[in-house]
Parts: structure tokens; sequence; C-alpha cells
């Protein structure tokens, strides 16, 4: 990509921020870090309490992208073909054939939301796997590609558990990052009773279509990531294992640490707010700022963690702190 095409391309993401901020009051980390998780060309997972914007956030997202859009709410009842579609049988009528048709589910678009993910058993949950995986759906012996981009955004109530089905491993660690959403501050809070009880509601503007999106992909995994960050990112990924060498908390705190896809999840994931800065080489505050939503659902941590009430933040803090960036 040249120069010229990022300059007219960087301003757009920009564009996109403030459009977000026609809809979505505060929440700036949260913003940056879904922008980071479409930048990288990864899906999101977001955690936080009910009431806190959350679907608003992704819808707002795709109403800013002129992308197409499809909201499913997960529920104990939804089967693999609510997501992925099935086969209906059609007949000619001038010729009496039968044939079977494929008929695309919600899953056929660029932009997935996911709502209360964990509410849905496992069998539905692994509907998504090869979605997310692959960017394409097998049904009938047949696969079907994906549009592009293809970006899904799951939410999950951490409060309720009562009629959830934890998400596995295998599935979590599809999901590029962890975003946390905490609660507003009072200031904020305050604007949000303003915009949402009067009259008037804020339109959010369609500011970037699909190959923008593509071509800034592509830009940023074209970032540069230098061989030390490159080395540092690599040594903490391998020191989140417990074993011979791993530093004393994770050996006493962590029962299954990181794998590889950790490690290429934070590389994109710098590489993507590099670019979302106006950079063109990651630094060590990118993988800094990174490493929690990239490694917290890639942690599963040991009985003494949950016994000393430890999260899984704090084992990454811990780890930040054990393994230093070099010089």
């Amino acid at each position: 990509m040249t120069s010229p095409d990022l300059d007219s391309l960087l301003p757009r993401l920009h564009a996109l921020r403030s459009a977000l901020a026609h809809a979505v009051v505060g929440q700036h980390t949260v913003v940056e870090q879904l922008l980071i998780g479409l930048l990288a060309g990864g899906h999101c997972l977001l955690e936080g309490a009910p009431g806190l914007g959350k679907t608003l956030l992704v819808r707002s997202l795709g109403q800013a992208l002129e992308l197409q859009f499809r909201r499913v709410q997960f529920t104990p009842d939804l089967m693999p073909s609510d997501i992925l579609g099935t086969e209906l049988l059609e007949e000619d009528h001038g010729t009496g054939h039968r044939h079977f048709r494929f008929q695309q589910g919600p899953i056929f678009t660029n932009l997935l939301l996911a709502d209360e993910l964990n509410r849905t058993p496992p069998k539905t949950q692994a509907a998504l796997l090869e979605a997310m995986q692959e960017r394409t759906v097998s049904y009938a012996g047949t696969t079907y590609t994906l549009p592009a981009p293809f970006f899904v955004l799951a939410t999950q109530n951490p409060i309720e558990q009562a009629g959830t089905y934890p998400l596995p491993e295998a599935q979590l660690d599809r999901f590029l990052l962890h975003v946390l959403v905490d609660y507003p501050s009072e200031e904020e809070e305050r604007q949000i009773l303003e915009q949402t009880t009067g009259g008037a509601t804020e339109s959010v503007p369609k500011v970037m279509d699909a190959e923008a999106v593509v071509a800034l992909q592509a830009a940023a995994r074209q970032v540069h990531v230098s061989p030390d960050v490159l080395a540092w990112i690599t040594r903490l990924v391998r020191a989140s294992r417990p074993g011979d060498g791993a530093p004393a908390a994770i050996n006493q705190w962590v029962k299954w640490g990181a794998g590889p896809r950790a490690g290429q999840s934070l590389v994109l994931a710098a590489k993507a707010r590099a670019l979302l800065q106006g950079r063109f080489a990651a630094t060590r505050e990118d993988v800094q700022a990174l490493a929690a939503p990239v490694m917290r659902h890639r942690l599963l941590l040991s009985f003494a963690a949950e016994a000393e009430q430890k999260r899984a933040d704090d084992v990454v803090a811990a780890l930040l702190q054990a393994v230093p960036f070099p010089g």
C-alpha cells in the first residue's frame, strides 16, 4: 500500500471514532479495542454487566460502517441451523422436478453481533467455530465462503450464571480480544441520562465501506514490529505456561497457559493499535496496553488463584513485571 493511499484512509479512522461518539458516551478504551479488533481482522468478546451499552456499541459500529450487519440473540433453544442456514426443498412447477436449495443464515454477513453467546448450548456455540477461524461455513458437504470482512462481536453477562453455558477454551481462543466493559464515570452517566431521555436521538453517520476496511486490515499487517518487540512477545507468551523456568506467580496461579495463537493475536493487535494512532511501527507500549485483553481469556487459573481471589488481569500484570522488556 502506498503512502497516498494510507493518507486518505487514516482520516477515516478518526471519523469512525467520532461517529461512534455520537451514540456511545465514554467507553473510550472499549471503543479503541473494538477498532483494534476490526483492523487486526479478529473477533472480540465483550463482557460486562447488563445495561452498560454493549449491544448499543456494536449496533453503532454496524451503522457507522457500510457493511452488512446482523444480530442474533442467543437462547437455550437456538439451533445451529438458525445461525448457519438450512436446506429448503423446492419444486419447479413447470417440470415437477424437486431440488434442495441452501438458504443462508444470519452468519452470512460482514458484522455479526452474537448477543449473550453463553446462553446457548455448546452444540450451537460450536457452529461458530469454523466461521470464526476459517471464514467458511460447511453444510451438507458443501463449503461456502463468508463475505469479507467478517467480524464477530459476542457479548456475555458475567453476573447471571443461571441457564448459561460457559464458553469452552477452544472457542475462547478464537477471540482476538476479551474486552471488559465497566461502569461509566459520574459525568458520563449524567450525559447518558441526558441523551437517552430527551426527544432527539443521535444518528450514526456512515463513514467507511467494506473496501476501506479490507484496505486498512491489509495496512495493519504491514506495520513494522522490531525483533526486540517480537522476541519479548514470544517470551511473554511462553512464560505464561507453568513449568520449569516460569515465574513463581505463574506456577502458583496458572493451571494452563496461553498457546501460540496468543502470540499471533498480540502481534496483530499491537500492529493495529499503532496504525489506529497513526504510527507505522508497534512499540512496547502497544504490547503492554493489549497484553490483558489478548491473554485474559486464554489463561486457565488454578485453585490457588481462586482461593486468593486473583483474576486473570492480576496474573498478566505479574507476568509483565516478571518478564520486562529488554533494556
